[in-house]
């Protein structure tokens, strides 16, 4: 079966999992839109990295006030028309926010969460990313952004952690969890068509995919 059956699909993982290059591989393939978190566009994001303490609720908060917008611009459009592959979840704005805030900026976080209450549709099928915290440290390196150039390493460690606990938990739809660590979906070609043929043959609500050395 094709993985065109799944007419919204969102692709998570950690900071250097691939999500965003995979999402727009995928809704390529698919001639499907996309729907993506605009990082570079968070103007904290340089500034939290370097002063992670004080910029953290402001990166927070951009972030939730600008995917809920997308949220809401996609609620009120039709971008499930043709598809829609989307590189973030929503849900996952919270486990940023745990991580990140002190306890009273955390809990000023939930109020304005609570406040704002961005709805989103329940995806058919959500990819969930991971790799060994070290792989995704090369990677980071590898794309050069400039201010990620620093990040701490026992940051990605914990940030890995969050993920895997998440989505240990996540039932809300279908989950394939893919070990990314021998896999480069961007600029492997046999790789990316993998994916989609397990993809295509996904029967169970959570099944795993990788590939050995």
């Amino acid at each position: 079966m094709s993985p065109a059956r799944y007419r919204h699909i969102v692709v998570e993982g950690p900071i250097g999992a691939g999500k965003t290059s995979l999402a727009r591989r995928l809704a390529e393939h698919l001639g499907a839109d996309t729907l993506l978190e605009n990082a570079d566009d968070n103007p904290f994001l340089p500034r939290f990295y370097q002063e992670p303490r004080r910029y953290a609720l402001a990166t927070q908060l951009h972030f939730l006030f600008d995917r809920t917008r997308q949220l809401r611009e996609l609620a009120q459009g039709d971008l499930f028309r043709t598809g829609t592959v989307s590189d973030f979840l929503i849900d996952k704005d919270m486990l940023f926010a745990r991580l990140n805030l002190d306890d009273d900026e955390f809990e000023l976080y939930q109020k304005v969460y609570a406040d704002l209450a961005p709805q989103a549709p329940v995806p058919d099928l959500a990819i969930y990313l991971q790799a060994p915290p070290e792989t995704l440290q090369e990677r980071v390196r590898r794309r050069g952004i400039e201010y990620e150039r620093n990040m701490d390493a026992n940051y990605l460690q914990r940030l890995a952690n969050s993920y895997s606990t998440f989505f240990h938990r996540y039932d809300a739809a279908p989950l394939l969890i893919v070990n990314t660590a021998h896999l480069d979906f961007a600029h492997n070609a046999s790789d990316f068509d993998l994916l989609v043929e397990r993809i295509g043959k996904m029967r169970g609500p959570r099944e795993f995919f990788s590939r050995a050395v």
